[in-house]
């Protein structure tokens, strides 16, 4: 069989894989979807999404079934953590929507992750392969041979790493160590909307914010489950504890904090935590027929809630070039990367600075607190119009 005529292979059956997989396929190019996990799903918590990933949702043909299982919150707003006082609020009402034309939504992640998986399920062109482990690959300049862990080898047009931060694709193609690790944990959540207690606020997004922690919360699936996200600095992130050495860390560590944030921490889950990284910005993350997209080419921190969106992006601008290069993949992954990389390496340092904002502790938290209290909506809207006014998918190579 000629390259040309195989399936193009992606490893990871995530958000960003889905997308890749589902725009390749719409354009009616053979796809392969290794996942390793025995069946393709996802972690059941929330995922926010800017307006900047609604027009990929209509590239991809999906936008009302995402728009059904979406709540669109009236704001997202900032508290001071220990007073409850307001720092900032960015409202998603009408002005939002005349400015960035589409709204801000948070959906469940499984719900997301259904869409997708269903809407790529109806093209004949796309393979699902779960409980397959790629282990590593050989570029033979025609096409891609791809090992698995029951060592089988694949063959493959082209290979796509959309296996995210610890991505076996990536540390393939580069020489890197660990990811970043900034000490900080999170603690995640989902509960029924009945158990939430009066002094915790339920309609919009929320963060409270306070020195080495914070803690995001909304509701899901049109009121009938509850988001918590609790995020603290601590010296043990690496380290395994037991539930009651969590509950210990996570008590001493919010002492003193709002009784809205005691509330919810008494209700949490503290079997399991999970410790959060990024890596620095790079230009180029594919090598001839091998390339990445999402956390695998650019791990970010949540500080803006747009790691699923770019990932999403990715996938829709790489399937677009792809088609444009008619099978040229080295041409069309060499202009995927001089698409996206400065977007997403300013979102990636960019989160690194408001990382330190909503942590800001002594004066260096006044401050921040007098700099929000100075912005208007108007400012508000401007610092966010590069990442919510969204991306244009190429319409040709250069």
């Amino acid at each position: 069989m000629d390259g040309a005529d195989l399936p193009i292979i992606i490893v990871g059956g995530g958000l960003g894989g889905l997308t890749t997989a589902l725009a390749l396929g719409r354009a009616g190019r053979r796809v392969r979807i290794l996942e390793q996990a025995p069946e393709f799903g996802a972690i059941g918590y929330g995922v926010q999404l800017g307006p900047n990933v609604v027009p990929m949702f209509d590239r991809l043909g999906i936008t009302a079934k995402v728009l059904d299982n979406a709540d669109m919150p009236e704001a997202c707003v900032m508290l001071d953590a220990y007073s409850g006082e307001e720092i900032t609020r960015l409202a998603l009402g009408a002005s939002f929507r005349e400015r960035f034309r589409h709204p801000y939504i948070i959906v469940h992640r499984v719900d997301l992750h259904r869409v997708l998986t269903d809407a790529c399920r109806t093209r004949p062109e796309i393979a699902f392969e779960p409980a397959v482990a790629a282990t590593g690959f050989e570029d033979r300049g025609d096409r891609v041979i791809v090992q698995t862990a029951d060592g089988t080898c694949l063959e493959g047009a082209a290979l796509i790493g959309a296996d995210g931060l610890h991505s076996t694709v990536r540390a393939k193609l580069r020489q890197e160590g660990e990811p970043h690790q900034f000490g900080y944990v999170a603690q995640r959540t989902l509960l029924p909307m009945p158990a939430v207690p009066d002094p915790v606020p339920r309609r919009n997004v929320y963060m409270w914010a306070g020195p080495g922690f914070h803690v995001v919360h909304y509701p899901l699936r049109h009121g009938a489950e509850f988001n918590i996200v609790a995020v603290y600095r601590t010296s043990t992130f690496a380290d395994r504890l037991a539930e009651r050495d969590h509950r210990a860390e996570v008590k001493r560590t919010f002492a003193g904090a709002h009784a809205a944030i005691q509330a919810m921490l008494a209700m949490m889950n503290f079997e399991r935590r999970w410790p959060l990284a990024d890596r620095d910005p790079i230009r180029h993350w594919h090598k001839g027929r091998v390339t990445l997209v999402g956390d695998a080419a650019h791990p970010t921190l949540q500080s803006l809630a747009q790691g699923a969106c770019m990932a999403i992006e990715d996938g829709v601008c790489l399937a677009a070039l792809i088609d444009l290069a008619d099978g040229d993949f080295e041409r069309a992954f060499a202009q995927y990367e001089a698409e996206r990389y400065v977007r997403t390496a300013r979102l990636q340092l960019e989160s690194r600075y408001m990382w330190g904002i909503y942590h800001a502790e002594d004066i260096a938290r006044d401050v921040v607190r007098q700099t929000f209290a100075e912005r208007t909506e108007e400012d508000l809207f401007r610092c966010l119009a590069w990442l919510y006014d969204g991306f244009s998918i190429p319409a040709r190579l250069r």
